[in-house]
């Protein structure tokens, strides 16, 4: 099963990860996490490119383009090999990040930017996708009083990461049997559990 877990900035899906990874793991499942962008050396390498302060002057096509290309390498060289061996993927992000941002956030045309996706991804297409949501004014909030990574993306404005949060819930309503919606303006402890109750029901309907 390839899961991944979307959201708007502070939504708090990298600091969900690991825990529910050891979670499936003491169930008996093997389990692998990875991130976007990054995943391999190459795509690590794109990431740095991408989220340095240094390169504000990036084009909104630029940008987009790097995403796709740090992607590519990851479904090749990681996540498309795990799933076939078997094994639970859990990424945080993947292309509806591309799709939320690059997209809606930059209001690129929507069919273009879907086209590079499906290309760079091979049409690999996650079995469940969880969105963490909650207002952006709240996650950007998070970021800077928890002293967590400010990259080039979070400083765009505030307008722009509505339109990300905004065009999140637009997919969400396009396919609603892939998505499912979790409030993450709740105590952690409640995210959590909810995440595990999602993903463990998900598991059983497709085991």
């Amino acid at each position: 099963m390839f899961i991944t877990l979307e959201g708007p900035e502070g939504s708090g899906k990298t600091s969900h990860i690991p825990y529910l990874v050891e979670y499936l793991r003491a169930r008996g499942h093997v389990v692998f996490p990875t991130r976007e962008p990054g995943g391999t050396s190459i795509s690590e390498q794109v990431r740095d490119i991408l989220h340095d302060l240094k390169n504000a002057e990036m084009h909104p096509r630029t940008e987009t383009l790097l995403y796709q290309a740090a992607r590519a390498q990851i479904v090749e060289q990681v996540i498309q090999p795990r799933l076939t061996a078997g094994e639970i993927v859990i990424s945080d992000r993947y292309f509806d990040s591309t799709i939320a941002y690059q997209g809606y956030g930059h209001q690129q045309n929507l069919d273009e930017v879907r086209a590079l996706v499906k290309y760079a991804t091979g049409g690999l297409t996650p079995d469940l996708t969880i969105l963490l949501d909650l207002e952006v004014e709240v996650g950007l909030r998070r970021k800077t009083q928890n002293e967590m990574e400010w990259n080039r993306m979070d400083a765009y404005t505030v307008e722009f990461h509505k339109r990300v949060r905004a065009g999140y819930l637009e997919m969400v309503k396009a396919e609603p049997k892939r998505w499912v919606v979790v409030n993450s303006d709740q105590k952690w402890e409640s995210v959590q559990e909810e995440l595990k109750r999602v993903i463990v029901g998900r598991l059983q309907v497709t085991g």
